[in-house]
């Protein structure tokens, strides 16, 4: 797995989001970001991270920030997510795990004595010039945007 830490020039990407659109870091520089890997749609655990960030929108946007979420989830599945949860941020379909790789995200995990390969849950915050300002490998999901914002 690669090792991004803060001052690291944010690996470049472009994928697909719910509704099919393209999403790629460039067309964000100028903003602050706030990228966020989750391992699946519709566990507790990546809910709670993805209504924490809804409810803490406004907030965020005042702050400067965008939002995008990337899991290997399918667009459909992403899709009705977002519908379920009312989520305001585009969801990255990252089937083929490419941006997983290009930021070290994807890799071995052990859950209850079983390995396997998943997403490990982190959340880069990237500065208006593409630079990686802070890794949070240790999410609060019930709590995420104060992790980063004060709220």
């Amino acid at each position: 797995m690669i090792k991004l830490k803060p001052g690291d020039k944010a690996p470049a990407f472009t994928g697909r989001d719910q509704s099919g659109n393209e999403v790629s870091l460039g067309a964000f520089r100028g903003s602050k970001v706030v990228l966020y890997f989750y391992p699946k749609d519709n566990p507790p655990g990546c809910t709670a991270q993805a209504c924490n960030l809804r409810d803490n929108y406004e907030a965020l946007l005042a702050k400067g920030y965008k939002v995008i979420g990337v899991s290997p989830d399918s667009e459909k599945s992403h899709q009705k997510f977002i519908e379920k949860y009312s989520l305001p941020f585009p969801l990255i379909a990252d089937t083929e795990k490419k941006i997983l790789q290009d930021y070290g995200v994807w890799g071995r995990k052990k859950f209850m004595g079983r390995e396997y390969d998943g997403v490990h849950r982190t959340t880069f915050i990237i500065d208006e010039n593409g630079i990686i300002e802070e890794v949070i490998s240790k999410v609060d999901t019930k709590n995420h945007a104060s992790q980063f914002i004060g709220a």
